[in-house]
């Protein structure tokens, strides 16, 4: 994730430290004081859905798969991670509210010292349901938006999903719980995004995360509408403006982008053009500390019957089962080559990414982007949508003097 709100306005947030081990200097309580050195961890607790998204990267259905985690292998899969040092888990799906055990979940990992949080639908969300949530030791919940009712519902494949969603937010800010919209972002539905925080905004929401489109699941099946990266570039760059307005009217909003590290970069050109040279350093240095795209390394998975992933996107490929072996030692053999290579990437990227000014904050983007595309995972990611000039480091140090914004 790359906090557009925190790189632009100076925001303070509460993963300031996970993120950019800037924990001293934020007056928010954190996360974690230092920046993570184990991966966030993504579990889709089942298959099961009562929607069907066109872009929903789990391929999620009306019915669970066969076999998934029961309640006591969760638990086990809990420890797991404790003992390994995960610092957050988010449960997610398909619909992690039609597990009947997730509270009970949710309230072991808290109890195991990993922070809680939630990726939902938001319609099955109660102020009942909620509070029961937060009382487990839920610390967030993420609810999916995207766009204005007419678009997200028949995104989301549910007349009426839009008000739903909305009455579950309500729900959770009723009862104290932090929430905030997850949206994915696409042809159809760019035009909604001002629309869609406006009015959340009003709702009472104050953080809004972005997410380009990955290739994975239901995804690669609409990569056909995906915004081009003209489109992407004008979509970043909106964001930003918006962003900056809500923050001079005394909105403090955060805002983030996530799935497209090319973000990276040109938030350094934006802020050079816009907020000057000094602006542009600090975030060049937040950015390298923060490490670009975090598949296979900051950023892991399991799905609902215990397969380890790189990231929740790249569904179809795994290291391991974490019923044949534990997590950590998973996520720790680099006898595999995917994960090896990943986390030396730099040695194996190509094309246009090999060279890249801005290789440190980005590092390739999306990997499974660039397998969909080219059939290799260390080929150019599609989305990239950084000029030639920006790409070769020009643009940014004739702005300088010739000196880089590394210096």
């Amino acid at each position: 994730m790359i906090s557009v709100s925190k790189l632009l306005c100076g925001l303070d947030a509460e993963s300031d430290g996970l993120r950019y081990d800037a924990a001293d200097g934020s007056k928010e309580p954190q996360i974690t004081e230092k920046k993570q050195r184990r991966p966030v961890v993504v579990w889709n607790t089942t298959k099961q859905c009562n929607l069907y998204c066109e872009h929903c990267y789990a391929g999620a259905d009306c019915q669970g798969a066969k076999n998934e985690l029961s309640t006591a292998e969760g638990k086990a899969l809990i420890d797991d991670l404790a003992d390994f040092g995960a610092p957050v888990l988010l449960f997610s799906g398909g619909e992690p509210l039609v597990r009947e055990d997730l509270a009970e979940l949710i309230a072991y990992a808290d109890d195991a010292g990993i922070r809680p949080v939630l990726s939902t639908n938001g319609t099955l969300l109660t102020c009942e349901r909620a509070r029961e949530l937060k009382r487990a030791g839920l610390q967030y919940a993420g609810v999916s938006v995207d766009g204005l009712p007419e678009r997200n519902d028949r995104i989301r494949g549910e007349e009426g999903a839009f008000d739903a969603a909305v009455s579950g937010i309500e729900a959770c800010l009723d009862v104290g719980l932090k929430t905030g919209l997850r949206y994915t972002i696409t042809e159809h539905n760019v035009a909604d995004l001002a629309g869609v925080v406006d009015l959340l905004v009003d709702v009472g929401i104050d953080r809004f995360c972005f997410y380009h489109l990955d290739y994975g699941g239901r995804g690669a099946d609409i990569s056909d509408v995906d915004l081009s990266p003209e489109a992407t570039r004008q979509a970043v760059a909106d964001l930003c403006d918006l962003t900056r307005e809500y923050h001079d009217a005394g909105e403090e909003i955060e805002t983030l982008l996530v799935g497209n590290y090319a973000d990276a970069g040109y938030l350094v050109e934006y802020a050079d053009r816009e907020l000057g040279t000094g602006r542009a350093r600090l975030i060049y240095r937040y950015l390298e500390r923060n490490g670009g795209d975090p598949t296979g390394e900051r950023v892991a998975d399991v799905d609902p019957v215990g397969n380890v992933h790189l990231t929740q996107f790249w569904q179809g490929y795994s290291p391991g089962n974490v019923r044949d072996r534990s997590f950590g030692a998973i996520w720790s053999d680099e006898s595999n080559p995917l994960l090896a290579g990943l986390r030396d990437r730099e040695d194996h990227l190509s094309g246009r990414c090999a060279d890249c000014a801005y290789q440190s904050i980005c590092r390739g983007g999306s990997r499974l982007r660039a397998l969909a595309a080219h059939g290799d995972p260390f080929a150019p990611d599609p989305k990239c949508y950084l000029t030639e000039r920006e790409r070769e480091g020009a643009a940014a140090a004739s702005r300088l003097g010739g000196e880089s914004l590394a210096d």
